[in-house]
């Protein structure tokens, strides 16, 4: 148990979060060179270097220069097991992200310095600080002008509600950029340091840089004295306990395409981020603590043909509390079937090493035939553990798909059957017909399937709008297919559930007014998180 315990301490399970082009893909590939996991950090835009994001595995991620898809990076760091979650910044896979912060412990919101706070990055910050998990801000691309720093807290500590505390402050930015007075690590980080010169100067006990340095005599550094202390003596204190709590961002600027300041920030932030605690479940009728020697842990994603050469389907598992161990047995606890785990793996975003043994805050991936969906809990021993429901999120558009080749309807079942299970598009099936229905919260989901059945299926599919939708699920005792008409199509969910797809507000409302006694629920929507 001592030795469990241990091990669980040592880890650090996060997620990087933020606006699309905020530089969350090029933190973490800085984040990985630190580890020493890379020799050089790529980024999600190098067509012409061919230096692509490791994090950004999936072919269509590199031509196209986004990232659609959760990654999984892995390394040891000072002492610690550091499990990174990339997330896609792109808000039609919000979904995913989601889902992948019901995964870890901790988050990290990169902010763009000219930028400041943008609309993405407020809808999943709401969504960290409703989960109540510490958050630390990165404000990046400090060697671009930007905004003044002090505007940057004022408003993340007003848009947030949530106290900012810097743990670094900029000397210049942009052109004039010189370095970082860094408060947590009581030295100074210089920006371009001449040849010989230590990148780090050490502060002395009263926060003045040692010796004769140059920089001191220079006004950028005098008004950053000046700022410093004003931050001091009449800024937020740093509180440990309300950043455990949610309450206080430890808040770092620097510049991830420079690998400035990125040192510093994960030195720290591996010292004040949790490791992982103890888990309700049950519908919180009992507390698992994550040291406890029973293995527990629940699917949070599902990746198909993450190695194109052998068509392989892996289950992400968050492990939650206790030890795998390779060849254990465990209960999948939505159907109570019994499996033996012979097979799983760790990462390196594409990258894959066999796993023998993981313990909770890591993130395994298990080999699965067809097993496992988004959601499942899955544990050993005798007694039932059951993890809270993950989100789906309800579409707004809806595409009709036939496949364009009659002669490969094998290949076209098979790839909408598990593309559809990763989750990122939904499929519905008319209800008298069984016309196949994609939804999505995105457009951009659509053209990510279409392209990914043609490249990974060999399957070219025709997408047919049906424009944006509001879904209904109906009682099906209440059903009367004539009810149906083409202002609300009647199609049946995966579960073959009956629900309508309004045209819009006016077709659901005459619905209401012909048939006022039938009951209509609405799914779980993106805009109630």
């Amino acid at each position: 148990m001592d030795n469990l315990q241990q091990q669980v301490n040592r880890r650090r399970t996060f997620a990087i979060i933020s606006h699309p082009d905020a530089g969350k893909t090029t933190i973490t590939e800085q984040l990985l060179l630190q580890g020493g996991v890379i020799r050089k950090a790529g980024t999600v835009k190098a067509k012409k270097s061919g230096s692509f994001a490791t994090s950004d595995w999936m072919e269509i991620e590199k031509q196209r220069g986004i990232s659609v898809t959760s990654s999984v990076l892995q390394f040891d760091y000072e002492g610690k097991h550091v499990n990174i979650l990339d997330t896609p910044g792109h808000e039609d896979f919000s979904e995913d992200t989601y889902r992948t912060l019901m995964a870890v412990d901790a988050a990290v919101m990169v902010i763009d310095s000219a930028k400041g706070i943008e609309p993405q990055t407020k809808k999943l910050f709401k969504v960290v600080k409703q989960r109540g998990i510490p958050i630390f801000t990165f404000i990046n691309k400090l060697d671009r002008d930007g905004r003044e720093p002090l505007d940057l807290i004022t408003e993340l500590e007003e848009l947030l509600n949530i106290e900012g505390y810097p743990m670094n402050w900029p000397i210049g930015m942009g052109k004039g950029l010189r370095g970082l007075y860094d408060i947590g690590e009581n030295h100074v980080e210089l920006y371009r340091p001449e040849e010989g010169q230590n990148r780090f100067l050490k502060l002395d006990s009263d926060g003045e840089l040692e010796g004769n340095q140059p920089l001191k005599e220079e006004s950028i550094y005098q008004q950053t004295m000046e700022d410093v202390s004003l931050l001091l003596e009449a800024g937020n204190q740093f509180n440990e306990e309300k950043v455990l709590d949610g309450k206080q961002t430890p808040v770092f600027f620097g510049s991830a395409l420079t690998n400035f300041g990125v040192e510093s920030f994960l030195n720290q932030f591996l010292q004040y981020a949790p490791a992982p605690e103890s888990s309700e479940v049950n519908n919180g009728e009992k507390t698992i603590a994550a040291s406890d020697e029973t293995f527990s842990g629940f699917v949070f994603k599902i990746q198909a043909n993450m190695n194109p050469a052998h068509r392989d389907r892996i289950a992400f598992v968050r492990i939650k509390s206790g030890e795998f161990r390779k060849g254990m047995d465990i209960t999948l606890a939505r159907t109570g079937q019994k499996i033996r785990l012979n097979n799983a793996t760790e990462f390196m975003s594409s990258e894959r090493e066999q796993v023998e043994t993981s313990v909770a805050g890591d993130i395994v991936g298990l080999y699965d035939t067809g097993n496992f969906q988004i959601g499942d809990s899955i544990y050993s021993g005798k007694d039932k553990i059951e993890y809270p429901e993950l989100p789906e999120f309800t579409p707004e558009l809806f595409m009709q798909v036939t496949s364009k080749n009659v002669m490969k309807q094998k290949s076209f079942h098979k790839g909408m059957k598990q593309l559809v299970q990763e989750g990122a598009v939904q499929l519905y099936r008319n209800y008298q017909t069984n016309e196949y229905i994609l939804g999505a919260v995105g457009q951009l989901q659509f053209e990510v399937f279409s392209y990914r059945m043609k490249n990974e299926y060999n399957s070219e599919v025709v997408m047919t709008p049906i424009g944006s939708r509001t879904a209904r699920w109906i009682n099906p005792e209440q059903l009367d297919t004539s009810m149906s008409s083409s202002r609300n199509l009647l199609v049946k969910d995966k579960f073959d559930q009956p629900l309508f797809l309004f045209e819009n507000d006016f077709a659901m409302r005459w619905f209401h007014g012909k048939y006022p006694d039938v009951e209509l629920e609405a799914g779980f929507n993106e805009k109630e998180v």
